[in-house]
């Protein structure tokens, strides 16, 4: 059974210091505190930066014996994350986890993977595979992404298209992917980078 006393003193703690870390944690529901949703900045110096990344978390029965199931929410272009369902590669979420550890811990630990990613342990290989071999349009796409995904914003068609064509794509094919999807630059994006 979670202990759901645990798991309010947890959330007030991450609460507390949201002013410095940035890391914020809620229940998903109104009353349900084995459902939560995590928020992490974009660590700096990163292509994340900037952008502010949805973490859901699902407490099992186990808890805090069990470690968390936490996933992104917000789609996110990294190697130790699926970029498909948001499921994230990494120890403390799976055998290396410890009751000695917390929500924000786990949180912070996330933020870490960020900064440092472990494309030698991929969630997700095709992205993997571009940031080993093909690093500066890895940096490009995890940005976009990042504007796309994690941060608010709405673009006319002029701006997606230089976003796009910044990105290495063919101004032609970026104006005929954008037209193909009605405009969508996240869909445009997917069709791109699966040619």
């Amino acid at each position: 059974m979670v202990d759901f006393a645990r798991v309010q003193k947890e959330l007030q703690e991450c609460n507390r210091d949201f002013q410095v870390s940035g890391i914020k944690v809620i229940p998903k529901g109104d009353t349900n505190l084995a459902h939560l949703l995590g928020t992490i900045p974009g660590p700096l110096g990163t292509p994340y930066e900037g952008g502010t990344f949805k973490i859901d978390i699902t407490l099992p029965d186990g808890y805090p014996f069990e470690p968390p199931k936490m996933q992104f929410a917000t789609k996110v272009w990294h190697p130790n994350v699926s970029s498909q369902s948001g499921a994230i590669c990494l120890d403390i979420l799976k055998d290396q986890w410890s009751p000695a550890l917390t929500l924000k811990t786990a949180l912070l630990s996330v933020q870490a993977l960020l900064s440092a990613p472990e494309p030698d342990d991929p969630q997700d290989a095709v992205v993997a595979k571009q940031y080993l071999r093909d690093y500066q349009t890895f940096v490009g796409t995890a940005r976009y992404w990042t504007e796309a995904f994690a941060k608010t914003s709405s673009l006319g068609v002029e701006e997606k298209v230089q976003k796009l064509v910044e990105m290495g794509f063919p101004e032609a094919l970026v104006r005929s992917t954008l037209e193909n999807v009605g405009g969508d630059e996240n869909l445009a994006l997917e069709k791109l980078c699966s040619c």
